[in-house]
């Protein structure tokens, strides 16, 4: 009983990784996931979880550009989306400090204006197909030259966010301080804008520019219900989306379904999870604290 247990293990657990083309898959969406959560974190604690998203489509008409002078060349689309998603956030800053408009305002509306410019851009060089390649992306149809893009960005990545990390805690905790200090506030503003578009042009070929950013957004909110520290927040957040990541693949090779939807939607699900039953602030808690006797404290789990 116990050897046909482990065999069906091996059967849906590992031997999927025999192929070539699940070990690249899985080994992208790996290092994708250690480096997504943590900007995820600090774009909650920041107030800017909706600028991740506006970020995601600010980088195609970047990645348009390059998919239409080189075709799949990843590289080209990659500098393109770079590129693309530096100049939109140049120009929403600069619109947003010349008229004093809100920047998560002209970065929403910087956003809409690159993505119809480049859906048109895709549609007027490329077929439908082409198209769902670029907005939902094809993890398993990642090459090795697509890994090692993936890899290295992804380090830079945690290796930056390492070195400015302690600015980016002082900005979440007094915003006030660290613009008083001027060019080091903007540098590490500008620096942190960087590296998300840095991790959503990596993220696109694997999940598409529509879904790079929920590999770096959902594992963030969910965190927020299991810890109060940033060091734990940033830990479940790249657990949730290390198990999302892994269980996606296997869930797409078993039943043939697509991996990029398969992945965000077991991250939506780790949500909903905490949201329900997470040690903090989750839909249990508040039902524990009702129930409990007047005056009594319920101590929330650690």
């Amino acid at each position: 009983m116990l050897g046909v247990l482990l065999a069906s293990l091996h059967e849906w657990l590992v031997a999927p990784f025999d192929y070539g083309f699940m070990r690249r898959a899985l080994v992208a969406s790996l290092a994708l996931s250690l480096a997504a959560p943590p900007m995820g974190v600090f774009l909650v604690l920041r107030g800017m979880s909706l600028i991740g998203d506006a970020m995601a489509h600010a980088i195609l008409p970047g990645v348009a550009l390059g998919f239409l002078f080189a075709g799949f060349s990843l590289p080209m689309m990659s500098l393109g989306g770079i590129l693309s998603g530096l100049l939109v956030a140049m120009l929403a800053g600069s619109v947003s400090q010349m008229s004093g408009q809100r920047e998560d305002a002209a970065m929403a509306s910087f956003f809409l204006i690159s993505l119809a410019a480049g859906v048109m851009i895709i549609s007027l060089g490329g077929s439908s197909v082409d198209l769902t390649h670029v907005l939902f992306g094809s993890v398993l149809a990642v090459n090795t030259t697509a890994l090692v893009l993936i890899a290295s960005i992804s380090s830079v990545i945690v290796i930056i966010l390492a070195v400015i990390f302690r600015a980016l805690v002082v900005e979440c905790l007094d915003p006030l301080f660290l613009r008083g200090q001027g060019v080091r506030g903007s540098l590490a503003h500008g620096a942190f804008l960087g590296l998300v578009v840095l991790n959503l042009t990596a993220g696109f070929q694997t999940l598409g520019t529509l879904m790079a950013v929920g590999l770096m957004m959902l594992p963030a909110t969910a965190a927020r219900f299991w810890s109060k520290r940033l060091e734990g927040l940033i830990v479940v957040a790249i657990g949730i989306a290390l198990v999302a990541s892994t269980g996606g693949l296997l869930l797409s090779y078993h039943f043939n379904i697509p991996s990029g939807p398969a992945i965000i939607l077991l991250a939506g699900l780790g949500y909903i999870f905490s949201a329900l039953f997470g040690s903090h602030h989750s839909l249990l808690q508040r039902l524990r604290r009702r129930a409990a006797p007047l005056g009594a404290e319920t101590p929330e789990l650690h």
